[in-house]
């Protein structure tokens, strides 16, 4: 997974004709180190989607505009149009998280 480092790689990556998954994250948070262990699982089952990761504290005004209110968020793009926001009170489990992608088509 690709770690967004500026807002205008984000606006091109959300951009692409691909399906997008982006995560919302922090260093400090419990939840997302949770969510480390097992996202490369995810990520391999669904490697027919673009995935990256954005640090929700360095791009806030991101974090902001795409309505992430806790972390960690999964969003799905795709031609710049958010599809799908998974909030992270559901982004617990690999379950829940593979359950949420599991709806959404490449």
């Amino acid at each position: 997974m690709t770690r967004i480092q500026s807002e205008d790689v984000f606006n091109e990556a959300i951009s692409n004709m691909q399906t997008t998954v982006v995560k919302f994250d922090t260093t400090w948070c419990p939840d997302c180190k949770r969510l480390n262990t097992f996202i490369g699982d995810v990520t391999a089952k669904h490697a027919d989607k673009v995935w990256y990761e954005v640090d929700a504290e360095e791009f806030s005004d991101l974090a902001q505009k795409y309505d992430v209110r806790g972390i960690p968020t999964l969003l799905v793009f795709r031609n710049g149009e958010k599809l799908a926001h998974l909030h992270s009170a559901h982004a617990k489990t690999k379950q829940q998280v593979e359950g949420f992608l599991s709806g959404i088509q490449a």
